[in-house]
This record gives structure tokens, sequence and C-alpha cells, in this order.
């Protein structure tokens, strides 16, 4: 079953959309190994092979076109629905108030799952490749969005003339907007001191969060139902998204390092 499964990564990438996107996704994978500390380095490519992050980044997003039912279950490992809360404490309580597996329980039970020695080999790789991807999805700002309109899938926007809608915008218009490939966009993105990138991992999976719940609060403020985007929408926006990517990739290695 699992190298059936497998396959799907073999399967045209212009069937899907999700998330960052297949470009977003290994954007921050591509920057997180950049990243990584000699033992973590050593230790995943143990566990992965050869392939780099960005190879396995967008394996859970290709799953969701499985019809055998094996990974209805990880639905909602990609997101965290939260409505706009006062502050971080409010919002830390309100998280961890939430019922059922999430973006946010489920980064928890992977890292602890990749560091039990009694997880299968089999199952600590797939651990590690959906933290990868789910790392990624936290800085998109709108999987850290509202329930009401499933983190902005139900806000319709046309962008450049084309109708869709907010979410969609924020999973890999703007990004694909730039027209980098993924090395490209990293090679530029990646640019920061030592002392920034130290900053930048600092904080907890709360904070990171609440991070990106923040950014969603803007961008809800500022694309109302209905909204007609093109260049202004990305003159306003292209530096969060850009620096949504960045982190991504540096908290990711952060994750990463820590775990091996």
């Amino acid at each position: 079953m699992y190298s059936k499964i497998l396959m799907l990564l073999f399967v045209s990438s212009s069937l899907y959309s999700y998330a960052w996107g297949l470009t977003g996704h290994r954007i921050i994978a591509e920057i997180a190994e950049n990243h990584l500390c000699g033992k973590a380095r050593r230790e995943i490519k143990k566990m992965m092979g050869k392939e780099r992050l960005a190879y396995w980044a967008n394996w859970p997003d290709f799953i969701k076109s499985d019809t055998t039912g094996v990974w209805k279950q990880a639905s909602s490992w990609h997101y965290v629905n939260i409505d706009p809360q006062v502050d971080f404490k409010a919002f830390e309580q309100n998280l961890k108030m939430q019922a059922g597996p999430s973006l946010y329980t489920q980064i928890n039970t992977l890292s602890a799952q990749i560091k039990d020695k009694k997880t299968s080999e089999k199952d600590r790789k797939i651990a590690l490749i959906f933290l990868i991807h789910i790392m990624g999805d936290l800085a998109q700002p709108l999987h850290v969005g509202r329930a009401e309109d499933l983190g902005g899938n139900k806000i319709d926007v046309t962008y450049f003339g084309e109708k869709t809608n907010l979410h969609s915008v924020w999973d890999g218009k703007l990004v694909d907007s730039q027209k980098y490939s993924y090395t490209e966009y990293a090679t530029l993105l990646d640019i920061r001191t030592k002392e920034e990138v130290k900053q930048i991992q600092s904080g907890t999976l709360e904070d990171w969060l609440y991070d990106s719940h923040k950014i969603a609060n803007k961008i809800y403020a500022q694309t109302p139902n209905e909204s007609k985007l093109s260049y202004d929408y990305q003159y306003k926006f292209n530096e969060t998204m850009e620096r949504q990517l960045l982190y991504g990739g540096l908290r990711l290695a952060k994750v990463l390092n820590d775990l091996f």
C-alpha cells in the first residue's frame, strides 16, 4: 500500500493546488535544508535517501487524491482555524482548547513519533515528510485563519481578472506571479545574517502560529469579499509573502535540528 501511494508523486503536478502550492513548499524546504546542522543532515539522509527535502515537500498534498481512504484522517493536519484573538494569551488559550487533530497538535505528535525509537522506519519517514510539509503550512497565514470562511476559501476574489478565492491567491498565485523557480527564490530570500536567523528561529510553536494569525487578520481586513486584485495587491503583500516563505524555511530547520 505504501509503495502504491508513493506513486502519486509522479502524477502530473498541474493537478494540485494546495497550501503554499508546489513552488512555495519547495522554497521552504530548500531554505530549511540549507540550514540543517551536520547531525540532522546525516540522520535525515539515513531516513529519506538522496532526495532533497524539496522532493518530498508536497507529498502530503499529493495524497489528497488517494481514493482508498488511508489518509482521510490527515486532512485536518494542514490547518488550525481560530477566530481573531485580542492578544497572545487569548490566542494561546483558544489554541489549546481546540478539540481534535490540527496543524498545531500534529506538529507535536509527528515530532514525538520521529524521536521515538520504537516507531518503525517506514512510519518515521512518513512522519518526517508530513512535518516538513505542515511546518510550511504554518507559515501560510490563512492556514491559521477562520473557520467561518475555511481560511479564505469562501472569500471570492478576482486575481488579474481570474475568478478565484483568497486562500488560493495566498497558496500559490502570489508566489508563482514572481516567475522564479523554487531554487532561485530560495537563494534570493535566504540572505539573513546568523544573528537574524537566530532571532527568526527563536520563540515557541505557539509564538510562530500567533505570528501567522496576526498576518491573517491583516489579510482579511484588506481583502474583503469580491475584491479585484492585481499589481497593487502584489505591491502591498509581496514583502509579507516572502517573509513568510523565509521564516517558514528557517523555522523548519530549527525544528529538524532540535529533533536530531
